[in-house]
């Protein structure tokens, strides 16, 4: 007989042994491990300024953010970006098969084509969606520029053409003026011109009988160009407040443009804060809704993991970086969600590369059940104040774009752009230090990994777009990542050359156990920027290592050990390496009161942990170029 609801045994009490914990018990804990330090020091920072506890209570009086339809996954939607019309037909048509619901249609010229793109011709659309039941539960989210802006037309012609009825299909046409300004810095039209022109092309879409929507508020933009969180919402809230008044300018009633009208914006590898953000969103743009006299509807948000975060070293490291984004985005509350291939930064993906971003939506939905629980974030201390806080600093910017008289006067005023700027180059410096690391690019890099597999594929030719009547900064995509391959391209050019790469020689001193930790450290070091370290065993004797460091053939000398055998030995050891030829000594670890003395024997830098990695690599292959 099972037990009555209120007996003891269905009642457990895991915790009754354990004293009851405040936060002043564990605050007292931390005091004591912090040994004087400021608690400050456990609180982080967000690049928007938004500090991180490192412990939160639990949210109390929270309720779920609407979203998806109740235990509804979000829509596995597949790039589909082939400038060869035919392959990319066959690429669309493999992927239907193999698990994805939906296509992202990149044209050439969209800010998402990354230097490739679906040719934007009728005849090109047709071959391309040729075999594709477009009104068989199939959803269509077409990335379009200013040169392929016609592609949204000819998807609807030829839907026309195929006797298909509009209202069946699910297609999101991704008209974005707005955001193409942003990307290009650059106009043929003044907005007073643009708004009816996109605002035309909906109602025409809309009077066919397709249901949309037909604008995208974009926030891949400010993503992309190093911008932050809440300047990215801030965008698209801009972006979506203008281009709905345009459609109310343009006699359509406020409750069907906004139903025009979706966001997309970009998750990344901070799972937190990506989560945070697209909670954000509907959060705000529900108030705006409200503004508008109009009951809140929730937002179609469509997602893409983020370019900026893509390696071309190590790519495979992206597919982590792809599933931690897709499971945030995922959780955050996202209606679709597009992965990038973890080659795209390389090339052109192929069929393994499309494989894997295809599946890493499958199991995370199929396996691990993701989309069952609406909003799981809903309640934790945690997520409940970032996307509060969030909230916050983003209506504020929100406020100030407006108030400059919409995104396109901001622009023109360079308003954005500087704001995007300053934190771009804030996160470059971070990413320079290694305080953002970025595995297998700037740290654990492998010099010897075997290159990835990319397509052979020549990217569209577009013909210039209207003449630049109106200019302003261009918001450009960058990849954190970046400047450290360059250095990495510098060596692999020197090793196609002349069948090496520079190196740099470890001199150990001590035995292992005092040099490993400073030696493993000065290997990743040199490495992220394509110096080859050289290793060896532990030195006493400061001749034999002059001695070994001459048969090393290495252009470049790394001390690396302990602080005490640095007192003891480091001094003699540069010396020594000095008089063999060593014309550049470096240090692992910090000086300390021991600078000068070292200096004074020919160390000239040292490396450590929140040290200017890639100002120091730069200048060390400034020497060897000049050797």
């Amino acid at each position: 007989m099972s037990p009555a609801p209120n007996d003891a045994a269905s009642d457990l009490t895991l915790a009754s042994d354990f004293p009851a914990a405040t936060r002043d018990d564990w605050r007292k804990l931390v005091d004591g491990m912090l040994k004087g330090a400021p608690f400050e020091k456990l609180v982080g920072k967000t690049y928007d300024g938004l500090k991180i506890e490192p412990i939160y209570p639990r949210a109390q009086g929270t309720s779920a953010i609407g979203s998806r339809a109740a235990a509804a996954p979000w829509q596995i939607m597949q790039r589909i970006d082939h400038p060869d019309a035919a392959l990319a037909n066959a690429q669309a048509l493999h992927d239907l098969e193999n698990g994805a619901i939906g296509l992202t249609l990149v044209f050439a010229g969209a800010n998402g084509a990354h230097g490739f793109g679906l040719p934007p011709t009728a005849e090109a659309v047709a071959k391309i969606l040729d075999g594709v039941f477009i009104d068989a539960g199939i959803s269509i989210e077409l990335q379009v520029g200013p040169q392929s802006r016609m592609a949204a037309t000819h998807v609807a012609e030829y839907i026309k053409g195929r006797g298909l009825a509009p209202a069946k299909c699910d297609i999101r046409f991704g008209l974005d003026p707005l955001g193409a300004c942003a990307a290009w810095g650059s106009s043929p039209y003044a907005w007073q011109d643009i708004a009816p022109a996109v605002t035309g092309a909906a109602k025409t879409l809309a009077s066919a009988g397709f249901k949309g929507p037909f604008i995208v508020a974009d926030g891949r933009v400010i993503h992309d160009a190093g911008g932050s969180e809440a300047q990215e919402i801030a965008f698209v809230l801009a972006c979506a407040t203008d281009y709905l008044r345009a459609l109310e300018s343009a006699g359509v009633p406020l409750d069907d443009a906004r139903g025009m009208i979706y966001a997309r914006l970009s998750a990344d590898a901070d799972q937190f804060l990506t989560l945070a953000k697209f909670r954000a969103l509907r959060l705000l743009w529900a108030r705006i809704e409200q503004a508008c006299g109009l009951a809140p509807k929730p937002l179609f948000i469509a997602a893409e993991t983020a370019w900026r975060m893509l390696t071309q070293r190590d790519p495979y490291v992206n597919m982590l970086r792809a599933t931690i984004a897709t499971f945030s985005a995922g959780l955050g509350g996202a209606n679709s969600l597009t992965v990038l291939p973890h080659t795209l930064a390389l090339g052109l993906p192929d069929a393994f590369a499309r494989r894997a971003a295809r599946n890493t939506q499958l199991i995370l939905l199929e396996e691990s059940n993701l989309a069952k629980v609406s909003d799981p974030a809903a309640g934790s201390g945690g997520i409940e104040a970032l996307t509060r806080e969030l909230c916050e600093a983003t209506w504020t910017q929100f406020q100030t774009i407006d108030k400059a008289g919409g995104v396109f006067a901001a622009l023109e005023h360079n308003l954005i752009q500087s704001k995007v700027a300053a934190t771009r180059a804030v996160r470059e410096a971070n990413v320079a230090k290694r305080r953002d690391v970025l595995t297998g690019a700037s740290e654990f890099p492998n010099l010897h990994e075997k290159p990835a597999e990319v397509l052979e594929a020549r990217p569209v030719a577009l013909t210039p777009y209207g003449e630049t009547k109106i200019k302003f900064d261009a918001l450009a995509p960058m990849r954190l990542a970046a400047p450290f391959e360059k250095l990495r391209d510098r060596s692999d050019a020197m090793f196609k050359t002349n069948g090496e790469r520079p190196k740099v020689f470890l001199a150990n001193l001590g035995t292992p156990a005092d040099f490993t930790a400073r030696a493993t450290f000065a290997k990743s070091f040199f490495e992220t920027g394509g110096i080859e370290a050289v290793d060896s065993e532990g030195f006493a004797d400061p001749a034999a290592l002059a001695a070994a460091f001459k048969a090393s053939n290495a252009a470049l000398v790394c001390l690396c050990s302990s602080d005490k055998v640095y007192g003891e030995h480091a001094a003699a050891a540069a010396k020594a390496l000095h008089a063999a030829g060593a014309n550049h000594i470096y240090l692992a670890g910090r000086p300390g009161e021991q600078e000068a003395v070292l200096r004074s024997a020919g160390v000239q830098e040292f490396i450590f942990a929140g040290g200017d990695a890639l100002a120091m690599l730069t200048s060390a292959w400034q020497r060897l170029e000049q050797r």
